[in-house]
């Protein structure tokens, strides 16, 4: 877990990191985050001198932001937890929202990241899996069930892999950075072997790397398409793992995408700015978006 204090211009005041626990189950995941949550606020009051007025969260899974309500995460094993209601009472009655993790750090690229300045963006951050963020006039659209956004549950290749979502050839079994480096393991033969290092064989030559990036970037540029279809983003923001190859994602991911395209118009295609800071500080924008939410109302 990553927790921030943020101050009121979105910087990082100060920063921490702590394991989730959640080997021990949900229910100890749920007591660490309130736990990290306190000694946060513990921390601004006896470094900074005051209490944080509100707090924010971003989390992975499924997401009742409007409720404050966790739902589902299969990763951390919990279902229906009143995150917003544990962390007020836990807080002393500060005000909490609640986000979901990509769309929250989606936020942050959009308003004060790689998307500032564009009235409509789309950033998909390429990790273990791949979502997406639709960001609209400095407000990440999440749908009428908080959906919105699954882009590594599009169809790009329907006789392709098996995707844990039951569908067969969804773009995040063929370009998320756990695809390629299960990719990579096989067609190198090192079972240790990972999306960096095919990264690295890329840049260095090796033909064997060179198929395997292909066939991902290629899967990529299909679902973006599909993306800026339906979207018309002025910019496409893309991060997470893979993006850190840099140019070596980045020049071939473009070319793909010019070539497919037809009637659309080209976006910018930029890498992610914030890193995995992205989070942090979307969920501190969460929390200042509230209480200008309370004060105006």
């Amino acid at each position: 877990m990553k927790a921030a204090l943020v101050g009121t211009d979105g910087a990082l005041l100060y920063e921490a990191r702590r394991a989730t626990g959640r080997e021990r189950g949900p229910d100890t995941t749920v007591e660490t985050i309130l736990g990290f949550a306190a000694d946060l606020r513990a921390y601004g009051i006896e470094h900074f001198g005051e209490s944080a007025v509100a707090a924010g969260v971003a989390v992975p899974g499924i997401v009742d932001a409007e409720r404050g309500i966790a739902l589902y995460s299969a990763n951390l094993g919990w279902r229906d937890v009143p995150l917003r209601e544990l962390l007020g009472a836990r807080l002393g009655g500060v005000p909490v929202a609640l986000g979901h993790d990509v769309r929250t750090g989606g936020l942050a690229e959009g308003r004060i990241g790689a998307g500032r300045g564009a009235d409509r963006f789309f950033f998909v951050p390429l990790g273990t899996g791949i979502a997406g963020a639709i960001g609209i006039d400095g407000v990440v659209e999440a749908g009428a069930h908080g959906y919105a956004g699954e882009i590594g549950h599009v169809v790009v290749r329907p006789d392709g892999p098996l995707c844990n979502c039951g569908q067969t050839g969804c773009l995040e079994t063929l370009a998320s950075a756990a695809a390629v480096t299960r990719a990579w393991a096989a067609a190198s033969g090192d079972p240790e072997a990972d999306a960096a290092d095919c990264a690295k064989a890329v840049a260095s030559g090796d033909p064997r790397a060179e198929a395997v990036w292909a066939n991902a970037v290629d899967a990529l540029a299909a679902g973006l398409v599909t993306a800026l279809t339906l979207l018309d983003p002025r910019r496409l923001i893309i991060g997470g793992g893979l993006a850190e190859a840099g140019e070596t994602l980045f020049t071939p991911l473009r070319a793909a995408v010019e070539e497919r395209i037809t009637f659309q118009k080209l976006p910018e295609i930029v890498p992610a700015a914030l890193g995995d800071t992205a989070g942090c500080l979307g969920a501190g924008l969460l929390a200042w978006d509230l209480l200008s939410t309370e004060v105006s109302a």
